[in-house]
C-alpha cells in the first residue's frame, strides 16, 4: 500500500488542477476547519457553510505558493477572514439570535440534536466574554487555544508576527479571567478549559 502523500506533496498536485489532491486534503483537514468555524459562530449549521466557504475559497487560490508545513496554517488564515466576512454582513442579524431563546427539546428530539443545542448554548455563553476582547485578541483565542495552532503557525495564518501572537494571547488570557472575575465567578471551567497554557 502507497503511503498517504503529506499537505505539501498534495497542495503541488492541488497547484495543478489535480480535485483528487483536493478532496485528500478537505478529508484531512475539514473538520478541524469545521470546528474552528463553530467555535467562532456557535452555529453548527452556519460553520458548516463557512467551512464549504473555506475550501471553495483555497481552490480559487489554488496558485498560491505554500511555505513547507503551511498548508493548515493558511486554511486557518482563509477561515479568519471567512469569519470576518460573515461577521460584518451578519452582525445585526446575530444580535437579533442571541436574544431568542433555545427551544424546549420535545419528545422525538434526538440524543444527537440536544447534544448540538447544548454545545451551540455553552459556546455562545463563552462568545458572550470572547465578544468583549478586541479582535485581534479573539483570533489568537480560536487559533491558538480552541485550535490548537502553534505561535509560528497563527503568524503564518494571521500575516503577523510571532512576537505579536504572543503578546496578544497573555493579553487574551488575562482580560478574560478579569472579565470572568467580574461575572461573579471565580473559576468558570467553561471559561478556562480551553485556554493553553502556553502563557503560563
Amino acid at each position: 500500500m502507497a503511503p498517504i502523500p503529506n499537505d505539501d506533496v498534495l497542495w503541488r498536485r492541488v497547484q495543478k488542477a489535480d480535485t483528487e489532491a483536493f478532496g485528500t486534503l478537505f478529508e484531512r483537514h475539514g473538520q478541524a476547519i469545521y470546528n474552528h468555524c463553530f467555535r467562532q459562530t456557535a452555529n453548527w449549521a452556519v460553520a458548516e457553510d463557512l467551512a464549504s466557504i473555506v475550501f471553495l475559497e483555497a481552490w480559487r487560490h489554488r496558485n498560491q505558493e505554500l511555505q513547507p508545513g503551511k498548508v493548515l496554517a493558511w486554511l486557518y488564515g482563509i477561515a479568519t477572514n471567512v469569519i470576518h466576512n460573515h461577521r460584518r454582513s451578519m452582525r445585526r442579524f446575530e444580535a437579533v439570535l442571541a436574544r431568542l431563546a433555545v427551544p424546549e427539546p420535545t419528545e422525538d428530539v434526538t440524543d444527537e440534536i440536544l447534544e448540538r443545542i447544548k454545545d451551540e448554548r455553552q459556546m455562545a455563553a463563552l462568545m458572550t466574554l470572547i465578544a468583549r476582547l478586541p479582535r485581534q485578541q479573539r483570533d489568537v483565542i480560536a487559533l491558538c487555544d480552541w485550535s490548537g495552532l502553534s505561535y509560528e503557525e497563527a503568524s503564518f495564518a494571521l500575516g503577523e508576527p510571532v512576537g505579536t501572537v504572543k503578546s496578544r494571547l497573555s493579553r487574551a488570557h488575562d482580560r478574560l479571567r478579569e472579565l470572568n472575575l467580574a461575572s461573579g465567578h471565580e473559576k468558570d471551567e467553561s471559561i478556562f478549559e480551553m485556554e493553553c497554557e502556553k502563557d503560563a
